[in-house]
C-alpha cells in the first residue's frame, strides 16, 4: 500500500500559461478602474444649486423644488441624500419634470464642469 503522493512538478509551460493569465487578468481588471463618461440627457440644464431646507432649494439663484422621487448624483456617480448637501452651493447639471420639479441632479466634476455644453 502506498500512502505517499507523488512528488508534483509542474511543467515549466504550465508555469508560463498560469503567468499569462495572471497578467491578462491583471490588465483587464486596470482596464475596469478608467473613469467612464457620465451620459446627461440632452433636456439637461447646467446651473448652481443650494440645498436650503430639502426639498427647497436654490437653482440658480432661484427659489425651486425637488420632486419626490429625485436623485442626486455625486461627483462619483452615487447617490447623494439632499440634507448632506445643505448650505453647499454647487455647480450642477439637472433635468426638471413637466411640473417644474427638480427630478435629476448630477453634481459636476472640474472636468465636466470646464467641458462645453454639446
Amino acid at each position: 500500500m502506498n500512502r505517499c503522493l507523488p512528488k508534483l512538478s509542474p511543467r515549466p509551460a504550465a508555469w508560463r500559461f498560469g503567468l499569462l493569465a495572471a497578467l491578462l487578468c491583471l490588465g483587464a481588471s486596470a482596464m475596469a478602474q478608467t473613469a467612464a463618461v457620465r451620459p446627461f440627457p440632452p433636456t439637461a440644464q447646467r446651473g448652481t444649486m443650494q440645498i436650503t431646507n430639502p426639498p427647497n432649494m436654490l437653482m440658480n439663484g432661484e427659489l425651486a423644488r425637488l420632486s419626490p422621487g429625485a436623485r442626486i448624483r455625486g461627483t462619483n456617480n452615487m447617490l447623494v441624500m439632499s440634507g448632506a448637501l445643505v448650505g453647499q452651493t454647487l455647480l450642477v447639471a439637472y433635468v426638471r419634470e413637466p411640473l417644474g420639479l427638480v427630478h435629476e441632479v448630477w453634481v459636476l466634476t472640474e472636468a465636466e464642469a470646464q467641458a462645453a455644453k454639446p
